[in-house]
């Protein structure tokens, strides 16, 4: 589906002000508070991209993952309760006075951190919560309500490269283009940054890729093909499992693996009676390792097959549409 920015703007912005100011005491005092907020910190968003300043100006990283895909992994951020995240920055609403005010005194006592965070005086969420308002303040934005393109381009950049040294593959944009973009998303743009900005993120980081500084390419997602070629892909490789599998009636709760040409590819299946009553069986196909897989359910009865989206690699997927 075509990705509508201001649609899923429209969208998030009046969920969001209404999570904010339903349980207020003084709702219409609540909205213009939230709207304040809005003018500073830009539209409402799901998630942030991997580059955005709220992610990458803490110094203290998450345990696990050097790239911190969510605010709530850093522990910067631990105070924070009742959240929402917008283009420029965050609104939280902990309960507890000295919880808003450690929040606030730990963010701006770090020399040289680009994030402001400030006490607001109009209740949101709760009339017993104490609402904080987080900016990263570094973040301009263009008149479409986008990042600065010079600036993301700049971030982005930055965040894939400082920990180049330590990477054993390289992402494809299909791979990654949740993390760089943000959510909610199209095929090139989002809340965070435009059409003529994502087309120059996918650029440099197929430039990135192809000089080898991350290493292999590793392809999972196969984004780039329709939900209609998607779904070929995996009706056609299941329906020959089950087809090799048969007849069903001998298929038992155990794994049972086995092994089938097609379209030039050794594919190996597997099936199983999920429930061991014969109303559904669980199938999967891999070809290689990790080249391309494929799962599904399906239902005898009335000849339904239901999968999820198959991964690998997208030349090999080709074969099967």
């Amino acid at each position: 589906m075509e990705f509508r920015a201001n649609q899923a703007s429209a969208r998030l912005n009046s969920q969001t002000a209404d999570y904010f100011t339903k349980d207020l005491s003084n709702s219409t005092e609540g909205l213009d508070a939230f709207q304040r907020v809005q003018e500073r910190l830009g539209n409402v968003v799901e998630s942030l991209p991997i580059w955005h300043p709220i992610l990458t100006a803490p110094l203290e990283r998450p345990l696990h993952h050097r790239h911190a895909l969510s605010y709530s992994t850093l522990p910067l951020y631990r105070p924070c309760d009742h959240t929402r995240q917008f283009v420029r920055g965050l609104l939280t609403c902990p309960y507890g006075e000295e919880n808003a005010d450690k929040l606030v005194k730990t963010i701006n006592r770090v020399p040289g951190l680009s994030l402001n965070a400030e006490r607001l005086d109009q209740p949101l969420y709760s009339d017993d919560a104490f609402p904080v308002l987080i900016e990263a303040i570094e973040v301009e934005l263009e008149t479409d309500g986008t990042i600065r393109s010079r600036d993301a381009l700049t971030w982005f950049v930055q965040a894939n490269v400082k920990y180049a040294h330590e990477a054993t593959v390289a992402e494809t944009w299909w791979n990654l283009r949740h993390f760089i973009l943000g959510k909610p998303h199209g095929a090139r743009s989002s809340l965070f940054v435009n059409d003529y900005t994502g087309r120059h993120m996918r650029k440099i980081l197929e430039t990135l890729n192809d000089s080898g500084m991350f290493g292999p390419i590793k392809e999972t997602s196969l984004d780039m093909f329709s939900e209609q070629k998607r779904k070929a892909i995996s009706q056609t490789l299941l329906r020959t499992a089950l087809d090799t599998a048969a007849p069903l009636k001998n298929v038992t709760t155990e794994n049972r693996t086995f092994t089938f040409e097609l379209r030039g590819e050794t594919c190996h299946g597997c099936i199983r009676d999920t429930w061991g009553d014969g109303s559904e069986y669980s199938v999967k196909v891999n070809i290689g390792e990790f080249d391309l897989r494929v799962s599904g359910s399906y239902y005898p009865e009335t000849d339904k097959l239901e999968h999820i989206d198959p991964t690998g690699k997208q030349n090999l997927a080709k074969k099967f549409i």
